[in-house]
């Protein structure tokens, strides 16, 4: 089974044919908050059902309560912009959008700051009626940093983006 290998992540092939690569992220405690490892986990489940001939679309979904409720603040608070800079961190979050095949963010809770991130890298976004979609990272005094900005301006418009990033609001699916 794919899963074993993994800490944060819950792997399958699901589907009548077994074509679709099913990721769900199992962060349950942290509301499924993007730590170093899990994204590390995430590249490597990415690139697998990649290779897999039988595969031929991923889904990546997370909780009732949360697809992602963000980066793991906790993880980064003591590091400086240089530690991030200079070391790998953050450095599998560009493996979602170098996948070839097409993926699909499954999103019910909260997909808050790199979990709204996350959803905006899947080529497709299924919004479930208790989704909830922000960059609140303004109220953390930063703004959105992996390419959060850009993605969201493109998904939802200039004034719309700017309104979120500047106040940290939510919208809903």
């Amino acid at each position: 089974r794919a899963g074993a290998a993994f800490q944060y992540l819950a792997v399958q092939k699901t589907g009548a044919r077994q074509s679709v690569g099913l990721i769900q992220l199992n962060r349950p405690q942290a509301l499924n908050a993007l730590c170093e490892g899990l994204m590390e986990e995430l590249g490597r489940a990415l690139q697998t059902l990649q290779n897999d001939p039988q595969v031929g679309a991923i889904v990546i979904t997370g909780s009732e309560k949360a697809f992602a409720a963000g980066a793991d603040i906790k993880e980064m608070q003591n590091k400086t912009f240089q530690e991030c800079y200079s070391s790998s961190f953050l450095v599998s979050w560009d493996k979602v959008s170098i996948i070839r095949k097409p993926i699909i963010a499954a999103v019910n809770g909260y997909a808050l700051g790199g979990g709204c991130e996350l959803a905006m890298m899947c080529d497709i976004i299924y919004a479930g009626e208790k989704a909830q979609f922000g960059q609140p990272e303004i109220l953390l005094g930063t703004i959105p940093g992996a390419g959060g900005t850009q993605r969201l301006t493109r998904a939802v418009g200039k004034s719309l983006a700017m309104e979120m990033v500047l106040t940290g609001d939510r919208i809903s699916a």
